[in-house]
């Protein structure tokens, strides 16, 4: 096990903290610095914590659950049948690697084909058809030029649109029609930056040569795809961009978009994706459909060909033959994220199933490890957080009365899911053949874009989960009004069921007051109790909002991390905002589920707010490979694992006084600029 499960009931883990390190110096690392001393990160692994070992030791898991499923060959067209056989398909290299590029052939003879512009619209819409959607094993890369899915409307949430996107949200994994991480990557001057597109130019000319192509002529289309990916990248919002709900909000119908892109008919392509003329579509870069357009007459169709080519190749990879699995993960693993090698082939199986067949998976999962008695305490501390929030909310002398109103409203409105969907997918539909992974990896891909396309101009279903059960994490939804905790989340080191209730507040409510205060973050405070976009201050309480929040992007801004290295605060400033109200109510939360009795007694030396804050910094103890620290610093809405604990707790007296620190410890930022939201 790679938890010392034997902890005392305090919650704490002596072994794990650093003794040599003064908590009011660094407490990240004073708290988990010995547990990383002992647990350097894996070569299989670009980052490790105790979060992460958790989530390895859920995989293995699922794997004896898969394995068997695999082993046990059940009912025809039984759930249990299917996920073991797509897992067998997904073991059994040796079929794989024999099969060679030939399952993509199709794809690239249909791209080979295009001689005409109407030959190239039928085959990006034909694409948009075959590759990940949304939510999937694969979810950061698509073929096409652009993303297109289901979602509710922001303004008017009991809907659901159509979305056509170009990238996903920093939260949702990043990139999605391009192939470096950001659009950033293209236009950096520095050294590593040049690096990497000197490395990218190499990956992707190697992977058009494994595609069929002779050398000489992959590196010269492997600048194509950079040349026009360069110019597609200059249209696309940076990542701090794409939290602004108002820059990324554009409805229209699909005769606006027409007048976006005149060069591709969205009615064609409403039609052929089944979908009705009167369809709803929400833009959210228009900019990007504009160059996409341009880019239809001013790029050739060789040019074109080129670039669906190398997509269709580099999204397909891990599906297919060794050298070009191995190509890809060298480029997207180590060169982006320092790994050192590939995780076990089993890992990778439980991975690809947990995404694209997540519900047939997460309902096994969790009839064997998750117990009715978490989800109830769960229950419970969610609500003790609420209403240590409601204390802290009528508490805001800043805000006025009707603005106060309006965020309790929205208080109360939150609803909460946790641990599993209270209805499970249908997957009648689906087959697999286990001979064939790449053709069943697409099936689920199909059926689920699927599954997304048909609720389109449906009423919104909020049964549906954006996380399967085994993850190790937790999310906010604006739009539906709820905070999410699958059953992953609710294990050590976030939740112990022997801790006493300092710890379970230090960690699992610590959580639960993050997700909780995304409902009111910079980005979830533009959004009402009804799940609605809609602006519920009074400009001057909006104006004093935001200053309280500069001082958080200030705060991560000018936390200088070496090498030239920081945060963009702008970025981080929803998770940032979301770690300083969730451990400040958790801590509320816990002080008033005292009643007034006295503070519990030290317990393995430490007191009930030391315990509290311990357990705090255990949840958030991830360390990075140096690459892998980059790639976050460009690309991750939240900030690095060590700087969760200490900018976060440098702000509170709190946590000061528990462990006595003075005014001029590191751990204590001056009075005058420690950053308080409400």
């Amino acid at each position: 096990m790679l938890f010392a499960q034997a902890a005392s009931q305090s919650g704490v883990h002596p072994e794990d903290i650093d003794e040599t390190c003064k908590p009011c110096d660094d407490f990240w690392r004073y708290a988990t610095g010995a547990w990383h001393d002992r647990n350097p990160i894996p070569s299989d692994q670009s980052s490790w914590g105790l979060g992460t070992a958790l989530a390895d030791t859920i995989r293995a898991e699922l794997r004896d659950i898969l394995e068997a499923a695999a082993a046990s060959r059940p009912g025809v067209n039984s759930n249990r049948k299917k996920m073991g056989d797509l897992y067998a398909s997904c073991m059994d290299t040796a079929a794989i690697d024999a099969r060679g590029i030939a399952p993509l052939q199709p794809d690239l003879d249909r791209i080979d084909a295009i001689r005409s512009r109407e030959d190239l619209i039928a085959a990006i819409i034909a694409l948009q058809r075959i590759t990940p959607p949304h939510v999937s094993s694969n979810p950061e890369m698509v073929a096409g030029p652009f993303l297109f899915f289901g979602s509710p409307d922001p303004k008017n949430p009991k809907n659901f649109i159509a979305t056509v996107d170009g990238t996903q949200a920093p939260e949702d994994g990043g990139r999605a029609i391009l192939s470096l991480p950001n659009r950033d990557y293209y236009f950096k001057g520095d050294a590593k930056s040049q690096g990497i597109r000197e490395a990218f130019l190499k990956h992707a000319g190697t992977m058009l040569s494994l595609a069929g192509l002779k050398p000489d002529a992959a590196a010269a289309q492997a600048r194509t795809v950079l040349t026009f990916e360069t110019d597609l990248a200059a249209s696309v919002l940076t990542n701090a961009e794409h939290r602004d709900h108002d820059k990324t909000y554009h409805p229209m119908d699909a005769a606006g978009a027409n007048a976006l892109t005149p060069n591709f008919d969205w009615k064609r392509f409403l039609r052929e994706m089944d979908l009705p003329q009167g369809t709803a579509i929400n833009v959210k870069q228009p900019e990007l459909l504009k160059k996409f357009n341009q880019q239809l007459t001013s790029v050739s169709l060789e040019d074109w060909k080129t670039w669906l080519r190398w997509r269709i190749v580099e999204i397909s990879a891990p599906y297919l033959a060794k050298p070009i699995s191995e190509e890809q993960f060298h480029f997207s693993s180590v060169v982006l994220r320092g790994m050192q090698q590939q995780e076990p082939r089993w890992q990778t199986c439980v991975k690809v199933v947990d995404g694209d067949f997540g519900d047939a998976l997460g309902e096994s999962y969790v009839q064997q490890h998750f117990p009715p008695e978490a989800k109830r305490r769960i229950g419970v501390l969610v609500e003790n957080l609420r209403a240590a929030m409601r204390d802290e909310l009528q508490a805001a002398d800043w805000l006025d009365p009707q603005t106060r109103q309006n965020a309790l409203r929205k208080l109360e409105a939150v609803s909460v899911k946790i641990g599993y969907p209270e209805r499970w997918r249908d997957y009648s539909a689906l087959t697999f053949d286990r001979a064939k992974y790449f053709e069943n990896v697409r099936a689920t891909w199909r059926h689920n874009e699927q599954y997304q396309l048909t609720k389109i101009g449906k009423p919104t279903d909020t049964n549906d989960w954006r996380m399967t059960p085994p993850t190790v994490n937790a999310y906010a939804n604006f739009v539906s009004v709820e905070i999410v905790f699958p059953a992953g989340r609710l294990q050590p080191p976030y939740f112990e069921m022997t801790a006493d209730d300092a710890a379970t507040y230090g960690g699992m409510g610590a959580v639960i007051g993050h997700e909780m205060s995304h409902q009111f973050d910079d980005q979830g405070s533009r959004f009402d109790w009804n799940g609605a976009q809609s602006d519920w201050w009074t400009p001057a309480d909006r104006k004093q909002f935001d200053a309280r929040a500069a001082c958080v992007v200030n705060q991560f801004n000018g936390i200088d991390l070496g090498d030239g290295l920081r945060h963009n605060g702008r970025q981080v400033l929803g998770e940032a905002l979301g770690d300083l109200g969730g451990v400040m109510f958790a801590y509320k939360a816990y002080r008033r589920s005292l009643a007034g009795k006295p503070e519990p007694p030290p317990m393995d030396g430490f007191t009930a707010d030391q315990r509290f804050f311990i357990a705090y910094a255990r949840a958030r103890s991830t360390t990075y490979r140096p690459q892998a620290m980059r790639l976050a610093l460009a690309t991750d809405s939240h900030p690095l694992d060590k700087y969760r604990v200490d900018a976060t707790l440098a702000n509170m007296p709190e946590f000061q006084r528990a462990f006595h620190c003075t005014s001029t410890d590191p751990m204590v930022r001056p009075a005058s600029e420690q950053c308080k939201l409400w």
